[in-house]
């Protein structure tokens, strides 16, 4: 699948529209039937806003998950889920969502819903950009759910979701979809202190279905809950093993690191592409169209272009949309400096 050089792409959130937050705080004003269309609409504004800046891969935007793991813990039969957040006052930590019991044996007989949503982004998307699906992997989607008798821990657990999350990748290529992000950030927040070669057997075995079939992407951040990492900011520990994941672009979030680990682009170029997370989704600070295009220039020093992705650090679900249709749009266009003076073509 042939590369553009110095691609633009996203991660796989976007924020909600504001009438979509109010609703999703109050689903029991809503029917089903209200509930789906805001959604539809939802991502109709979500394409809008990632087309108007020019990028070269878009996503649904996640506008139909209302949480990162939960939506998908509800197409899982086998878990009960926490009736009330454990804590809900106080600055905001991850600890405030809460662990969910599992009651059976994991099963997802009707798939995890990113089919689903992969239908309605080909239905609703124009011509053009690449359409890019995304899903939790399995280690990131077992971070929530409490260990018993049949899963004793978390890598039982993971083993017993990996199938559902492979088999909702092979139906995604059914599908048609032609680029895969697997978000795994929970692998590089453990990272530092883990067997990094068991975490790639995981992620490998996962996105087998896939390889060679379409684009797979994996993410691999320090979490991010309300503006706030989860995780150990040390990049650098989840090499050499990770080059060894079957993937064609490996995305890193690098500017919450002030790009201090930009020289890992040299090696990671030689495996796959690099993605690099060039636009900071925790900082209203907007990102100048220079700033932008002076770090692709310093990439530039490591990888050749058609090695390098640019995205922002991570989803963008907790970013103000303003902020977050500026900080893309600025992407682009720092993009497009260095594509002139490459002498490459421009976004469109």
């Amino acid at each position: 699948m042939k590369n553009t050089p110095l691609r633009t792409s996203v991660i796989g959130s976007y924020p909600f529209p504001g009438w979509l937050e109010f609703a999703s705080q109050n689903l029991d004003q809503f029917g089903v039937n209200d509930i789906s269309e805001m959604q539809e609409d939802a991502v109709v504004a979500a394409i809008h806003d990632q087309v108007s800046a020019g990028l070269d891969v878009i996503t649904d935007g996640e506008q139909t998950r209302f949480d990162f793991n939960l939506s998908f813990y509800g197409y899982i039969k086998g878990i009960e889920l926490e009736s009330a957040s454990p804590r809900r006052f106080g600055p905001p930590a991850h600890d405030q969502r809460g662990k969910h019991a599992i009651t059976a044996e994991l099963e997802a007989p009707n798939g995890l819903g990113a089919v689903e949503e992969f239908e309605r982004l080909k239905r609703l998307a124009p011509e053009g950009p690449s359409l890019k699906a995304s899903i939790p992997g399995p280690f990131t989607m077992s971070g929530r759910l409490l260990p018993n008798d049949r899963y004793p821990d978390r890598l039982a657990i993971t083993e017993a979701l990996l199938p559902l999350v492979r088999s909702e990748i092979e139906s995604l290529v059914e599908a048609g979809c032609n680029e895969i992000c697997v978000d795994e950030p929970s692998m590089s927040c453990y990272a530092y202190k883990a067997d990094t070669s068991s975490f790639v057997d995981l992620f490998n075995r996962t996105v087998e279905p896939a390889v060679g079939k379409a684009r797979i992407c994996s993410h691999l951040c320090f979490g991010n809950y309300k503006g706030r990492a989860v995780g150990k900011r040390t990049p650098r520990e989840m090499f050499p093993d990770f080059l060894n994941m079957h993937v064609d672009e490996m995305h890193i979030e690098m500017c919450t690191t002030h790009f201090d680990y930009l020289d890992l682009i040299e090696e990671i170029s030689k495996h796959m592409d690099a993605a690099i997370g060039i636009i900071d989704v925790k900082s209203y600070y907007i990102e100048t169209p220079e700033d932008v295009a002076a770090i692709i220039r310093k990439c530039l020093e490591y990888a050749p272009a058609d090695r390098l992705v640019f995205a922002p650090d991570c989803g963008l679900s907790q970013t103000a949309r303003w902020a977050a249709r500026q900080k893309l749009a600025n992407m682009v266009a720092g993009a497009n400096i260095v594509r002139n003076e490459l002498g490459l073509p421009n976004a469109k």
